[in-house]
């Protein structure tokens, strides 16, 4: 083998879920599920694939498309394709030389013959057309819709909560799902996802604070794994908490039920307790840290939910260090502005401000690179792991149903609710309505058409937009934060490939 052909040999590592864990090269995973607050996006969206044949390789002239690109260090640089599914890719210098020939459009023939031997490189030209950081000559990739394989519920199985953050949007009560509107919520889930050709069901027990009904949440989900197992679908089932008062009986019974479990922690100590605290003003830090230690005695790993407001700014930093060091998979969310919490003047923040926080939070995690991806959970509602159109799954595939098995589109717009439990399929009225929060396609929206980061952050919460502007068809307001973000993302994603993978 001649010099020039070890040199171009391509090295190539991409992100793609459920990379193999099982070497001993201890390789990076992105098999990591992280759950969080929102409706999770699901519409079988995906660019369209270009159709080549085996001699399409040494006939057809390849061209560049628009490639994000930085250099990571003396030999690595990282690429990635805003309209592909492959992720971040990592290059050597060599098969970046050879990616660089096609600044002009060329046959890959051509280009291996100018830079190198013809085996090895032509090989890596090839990886380099499946990767998608090459395609032919005047394609213009054109997105597809498929069809949605996950229905999530959100089951709001109370109206009660034990805490008073100045954030949240809902008016609380002391109102319980009973288990009889339980179960008629349970059978109306699974009637829309049959009806509608769901393969996977995914409910998240909530509130209010979802374990102050914990006998309800366990029953419910007996009788969803019941349906499911009749329907021949995969169920998951997932409890948002705020953690604060799990004792040795809820711990095991979750242990038992196969249930996932989403807690939410906003700092460390007093950080936390500043907009997370007991009606009577106590912080509750010191309550969810002691569940957490007792969730890591059982085995037991949930993901950590961290609400980014002005008054957490200074602490997020620590805050993302604290669950790195103790492994925990978390998601930072993003404050968004609502009646309940309008009369809080200190929640909303500046770009600028939040811009900085996440720079040096950032920094934690490039210093401590957890095994997992984090494409999907570190900036708000925007999302790097897979292409969407939508930022979440309102008017598509979610259901929110209050305590009294009322539907609503959102949970935000839970005390609006379209239609009810009885009907014989809840989304489809859900779909059809054109009166409450609008969900449109980020094509649609003005200020992303043209953005080639559209298909990541989707346009961003469509609920957070028309509280701003006034309309749905519109960019998001965190729309510079986001575009301002994304860059350093995928040079985290790029740094903790080359740590695990390489």
């Amino acid at each position: 083998m001649s010099d020039n052909t070890s040199r171009i040999r391509p090295f190539l590592i991409f992100a793609k879920k459920n990379i193999d864990t099982s070497s001993d090269m201890g390789r990076a995973s992105s098999s990591v599920t992280i759950h969080d607050d929102c409706a999770c996006p699901d519409d079988g969206f995906a660019p369209m694939p270009a159709t080549l044949h085996p001699g399409d390789f040494f006939n057809k002239r390849f061209s560049l498309p628009q490639l994000h690109q930085e250099q990571l260090d003396d030999t690595h640089a990282l690429l990635f394709n805003p309209h592909g599914q492959t992720g971040v890719v990592l290059l050597n210098q060599a098969s970046l030389e050879l990616l660089n020939q096609f600044q002009t459009p060329r046959t890959l023939t051509d280009a291996v013959l100018t830079n190198c031997d013809l085996p090895g490189g032509l090989a890596a030209a090839q990886q380099l057309v499946q990767l998608g950081l090459l395609q032919p000559e005047g394609l213009v990739p054109q997105p597809q819709r498929g069809q949605p394989q996950t229905l999530t519920a959100w089951l709001h199985v109370t109206n009660a909560c034990n805490l008073r953050c100045p954030y949240c949007y809902l008016h609380k009560t002391p109102d319980q799902m009973e288990l009889a509107h339980g179960r008629f919520a349970i059978e109306a889930i699974f009637r829309s996802a049959t009806n509608n050709n769901f393969r996977r069901v995914k409910i998240k027990y909530a509130g209010g604070e979802a374990t102050l009904n914990m006998k309800t949440v366990l029953a419910l989900h007996r009788y969803a794994q019941e349906l499911a197992d009749l329907h021949e679908l995969e169920l998951t089932g997932v409890i948002l908490s705020n953690g604060v008062a799990f004792s040795a009986r809820i711990i095991e019974a979750i242990e038992q039920s196969g249930l996932r479990l989403m807690i939410s922690l906003d700092g460390v100590g007093e950080v936390h307790d500043a907009q997370r605290h007991f009606a009577n003003g106590a912080g509750s830090f010191a309550h969810v840290e002691r569940t957490l230690d007792r969730l890591q005695v059982a085995g037991l790993t949930p993901t950590i939910s961290i609400t980014v407001t002005n008054r957490t700014l200074h602490g997020l930093a620590d805050t993302v260090r604290y669950v790195l060091k103790r492994k925990l998979p978390f998601s930072l969310n993003f404050f968004r502005e609502n009646e309940c919490a309008a009369p809080v003047a200190d929640l909303p923040f500046s770009e600028k401000t939040i811009i900085e926080a996440m720079e040096e939070a950032f920094a934690v995690i490039e210093s401590d690179l957890p095994r997992h991806s984090l494409l999907g959970a570190i900036i708000d509602r925007a999302r790097l792991d897979t292409l969407h159109d939508r930022p979440c799954g309102v008017g598509q595939n979610y259901l929110v149903i209050d305590q009294n098995g009322q539907v609503a589109k959102c949970q935000m717009e839970i005390e609006q609710p379209i239609t009810d439990v009885r009907v014989h399929d809840p989304l489809a009225a859900v779909r059809a309505d054109t009166i409450h929060l609008q969900n449109p396609s980020v094509d649609e929206k003005e200020g992303c058409r043209s953005c080639h980061w559209r298909y990541w952050c989707a346009g961003g919460c469509p609920a957070l937009t028309y509280r701003a502007t006034g309309r749905f068809d519109v960019k998001s307001p965190n729309c510079n934060i986001y575009k301002s973000l994304f860059p350093a993302v995928l040079r985290l994603e790029a740094l903790r490939l080359l740590k695990y993978a390489v």
